[in-house]
């Protein structure tokens, strides 16, 4: 394998941490009017990502900055051809971000339910855009031959990009559901295993629709990896099925667990199938985009070899100790108890 493939693999592992990481912070935004039926409530349900959600959201500038570096053709094309919606996604994050660190600035409703609004749009918002993104860029936009992207916004907005975009909505939201449930007690708890098992039925009609476009696409590029394509989904929606099965029985650390292994399923179904691409053209196949002519020299990408194999071990450890130390449950008890030390 040489380094151009390599590089395009680690950074299809740097999206499918993030989406697996900030993916259920984006549940958890958009399942925040559902299950916060009182204040004391949407605070058990935002505490579970507040110690967590920023290092989750520095892996989209991770897979970015590699993105740049290791195929600069490939980031030229996808950010100018992709400027809005990359765009909308990026304020979307700000929005979300700013909320939660100004939502407990003020006492007042009227306050914290104008962040509350602004929280679940900051969920909503990426979690549909990126998965229409993606879906764009495996089944092909139209590129000409000076490598640039020549549609519009509309022409993202085709059947199957929407298609992924609401699978990605649903399967996030659905993964942070199990987060809430895995992280809190109470009313809580109990809503969020009722409100997975009424998300289940959708989410798996979706994924399973884009399993099968996605395998379809790849045939019809006799795409080099289609084996993985097919396993790939077929790992995705066992676990899916196995997910929902186990918040029935209310093993919420498998619940959480299967819906992680879903994402990184469903994320590796699309990177397998747009191999040895990575911008296919509709317009002409010679336009295309493929990991060859997109990619850096391979002395760029030998020192990036080494500074991810030097760097990148300490950063999964530092996240995993993150983890660790806020490992707790988000109880009711502990934010009443709070609030009347507080109150004195």
């Amino acid at each position: 394998m040489d380094l151009a493939t390599l590089w395009f693999f680690i950074v299809g592992a740097f999206f499918v941490g993030y989406f697996v990481l900030d993916g259920f912070d984006f549940g958890v935004g958009m399942s925040l009017p559902l299950l916060g039926r009182s204040e004391v409530a949407r605070r058990q349900v935002i505490n579970t990502i507040g110690p967590v959600w920023d290092l989750n959201e520095t892996w989209v500038i991770v897979a970015g900055a590699a993105l740049f570096a290791a195929f600069p053709e490939w980031y030229a094309t996808l950010f100018s051809g992709f400027y809005l919606p990359l765009l909308l996604i990026l304020l979307a994050l700000i929005l979300r971000g700013v909320s939660f660190e100004y939502r407990h600035q003020r006492e007042g409703l009227p306050w914290k339910r104008r962040f509350d609004r602004m929280i679940v749009i900051g969920s909503v918002v990426p979690a549909l855009l990126w998965g229409v993104a993606f879906g764009n860029i495996v089944q092909g936009v139209p590129i000409d031959a000076d490598k640039e992207f020549t549609g519009t916004l509309l022409t993202l907005l085709n059947p199957y990009g929407l298609w992924i975009g609401v699978t990605t909505l649903l399967l996030f939201f659905l993964h942070g559901v199990y987060f809430v449930g895995l992280k809190t007690d109470g009313q809580v708890q109990e809503d969020a295993h009722r409100l997975a098992r009424r998300a289940a039925l959708p989410t798996i009609v979706f994924a399973a629709g884009a399993v099968v476009w996605t395998v379809v696409i790849a045939m019809e590029r006799d795409a080099p990896l289609l084996w993985a394509v097919i396993g790939c989904g077929a790992v995705a929606a066992v676990a899916l099925l196995a997910s929902a099965i186990a918040n029935a029985r209310r093993r919420d650390g498998w619940a959480f667990a299967l819906g992680a292994v879903t994402i990184v399923g469903a994320v590796l179904t699309l990177w397998t199938a747009l191999f040895p691409f990575v911008m296919p053209s509709t317009t002409d196949p010679a336009f295309s985009l493929t990991i060859t002519n997109a990619s850096s020299s391979d002395y760029t990408l030998g020192v990036m070899t080494w500074a991810a194999v030097i760097f990148l071990p300490g950063i999964l450890a530092y996240q995993a100790w993150t983890y660790w130390v806020f490992r707790k449950r988000v109880s009711r008890a502990h934010i009443e108890k709070a609030d009347a030390a507080a109150a004195h």
